[in-house]
């Protein structure tokens, strides 16, 4: 009898993208394995398990393809494993929720980034902590990591720039009235109940609330970003986002329900 396949995702562990696809894995009890490529070597990890077609993670490896983008994994696992169902049954409700998700990591999720890897590379000794966090076996290197940290998010995620970083706050304030607007005073995005509006909202706005159920890069934030964090946090959004995660979210660390995972940091070619 021929062995099942691992589903593996490969992922960052700090990424707000990479969080939508964990949490959709463990919501749905989906037993699965995790790989982190090293830090600035999750690129090269893309294309080489992409074939070229992406170059960034969350990519999941399921049932022998390997799908690229956090929406696609979320769609792949809906067919696969249907219950419990992120998409809503009735077809206006559900092209709402995705209309929704859809918007969110366009408008939202490039901006939560940029301004975190912004403040960031202005404290190196904060930076140097994400990057020893992320990658320790590589901590012997000290400032050549940094530096090449310091320089990769720059730009790669457009996070060296002042004005860069006002856009940013621009936007995640617009992202905070747009899920604000669209609650209306409820509890969820569409249907009345979690889909994947509510995950893709709350996973994307993680970054900024920094809830307890979620992944923490370092201990404490560098305070222009606090103060930040300090200006949004009365927003009704702000709360949702706390309330969504405490409802919906596994403690990081925790084993979802059945699924057992493995977590292996790589630094070759994926498998």
């Amino acid at each position: 009898m021929a062995r099942a396949e691992a589903i593996i995702l490969w992922h960052i562990t700090v990424s707000h993208f990479s969080e939508k696809a964990r949490w959709a894995l463990e919501y749905k009890s989906v037993a699965h394995q995790r790989r982190t490529p090293l830090p600035g070597f999750h690129t090269a990890a893309a294309l080489l398990l992409s074939r070229g077609r992406a170059a960034t993670l969350p990519i999941l490896q399921l049932d022998g393809a390997r799908i690229a983008d956090s929406g696609a994994i979320i769609e792949a696992l809906e067919r696969r494993f249907p219950e419990p169902p992120l998409y809503p049954a009735e077809a206006a409700k559900r092209q709402r929720a995705l209309e929704l998700a859809g918007w969110f990591d366009r408008e939202l999720g490039p901006y939560t980034r940029r301004l975190v890897f912004y403040e960031l590379r202005r404290e190196p000794e904060r930076m140097a902590e994400v990057a020893s966090r992320m990658a320790p076996e590589l901590a012997w290197l000290g400032r050549v990591m940094l530096d090449y940290s310091r320089a990769f998010v720059a730009l790669r995620y457009g996070a060296g720039s002042t004005q860069a970083a006002e856009h940013a706050r621009v936007k995640i304030v617009a992202g905070f009235e747009r899920l604000e607007a669209e609650l209306e005073g409820g509890d969820y995005l569409a249907d009345g109940r979690f889909t994947v509006a509510d995950l893709t909202a709350a996973s994307l706005l993680y970054p900024v609330v920094l809830p307890p159920q979620a992944p923490a890069a370092i201990d404490q934030m560098p305070e222009p970003y606090e103060r930040f964090r300090a200006s949004v946090r009365d927003r009704p959004g702000y709360r949702w986002v706390q309330e969504i995660f405490r409802r919906h979210r596994h403690p990081a660390g925790a084993a979802p329900r059945e699924s057992r995972e493995q977590e292996v940091t790589h630094a070759g070619k994926p498998s």
